[in-house]
């Protein structure tokens, strides 16, 4: 457990029941912090205003998706995200002591688009490892817009997807779709196989990714140098001592 969050009231964000899937399967599908139609729609809004004027600096565009980084500074529709109690409370479990978050970004599945391949974030026991993801759902994950595809207990396995086939050939037959209602929020293992699956619709599918890690280990960016003065005056001190600012 990380001692320091203790004055923050992050526990019982999840039930036995939530801790024993995370656990075993290595995933699981909570509600979110935002999940009210006015409050949903609002933060679908700002989704695309902030896409929409992102600095081309901070836009990835791979085959299937487009990524927008540093969702912490994009305005306070997001705010509420990276502090659900839930996610600290999956965290306090999965990394065991101090943490931060270490990235929190914006992806869109384009329409049309393929399958990912099924990969992990980190081997256990890997340079990085753990960590502890979470998938806001700014729209619903359905079975035909690529909703993400996890294989149950294979964050407990040390070899990774494509290192032996037969493992690769056993983890098609057993995925599960996480599916939801948009404002869902999925909470993984780091160490978990997962990936989008196909996109079918004629829609994009999108969402919200942030990953929290060991407080000393090396962040996907340093939200210090990055902080604007108007995120830094409007969020609390629970977020700043994730922020490490």
């Amino acid at each position: 457990m990380d001692p320091s969050l203790n004055a923050f009231a992050v526990h019982g964000g999840l039930s036995t029941t939530e801790l024993r899937e995370l656990g075993d399967r290595g995933f699981v599908v909570v509600p979110g912090p935002v999940s009210s139609g006015d409050e949903l729609r609002q933060l679908a809004q700002a989704y695309d205003s902030a896409v929409a004027a992102a600095d081309c600096v901070d836009v990835s565009i791979g085959r299937t998706t487009t990524r927008v980084h540093d969702f912490v500074n994009r305005g306070p529709e997001f705010d509420k995200l990276y502090v659900h109690k839930a996610a600290l409370e999956a965290c306090c479990h999965v990394l065991g002591r101090a943490f931060k978050l270490s990235a929190m970004l914006a992806r869109t599945l384009r329409p049309h688009s393929p399958a990912q391949d099924l990969h992990l974030d980190f081997k256990r026991d890997g340079d990085g490892w753990p960590m502890l993801g979470f998938i806001f759902m700014v729209d619903d994950f359905r079975a035909d817009n690529g909703a993400t595809r996890f294989v149950p207990g294979s964050h407990e396995w040390f070899d990774g997807p494509d290192d032996l086939i037969a493992q690769k050939e056993t983890s098609r037959r057993s995925q599960v779709l996480a599916c939801g209602p948009a404002g869902s929020m999925i909470l993984y293992n780091g160490s978990v196989w997962h990936g989008h699956s196909a996109n079918a619709s004629d829609t994009p599918r999108r969402s919200i990714q942030g990953s929290y890690i060991w407080r000393e280990a090396q962040s996907g960016i340093e939200f210090a140098p990055r902080m604007r003065s108007d995120t830094l005056a409007r969020i609390g001190p629970l977020a700043k001592y994730l922020l490490a600012v």
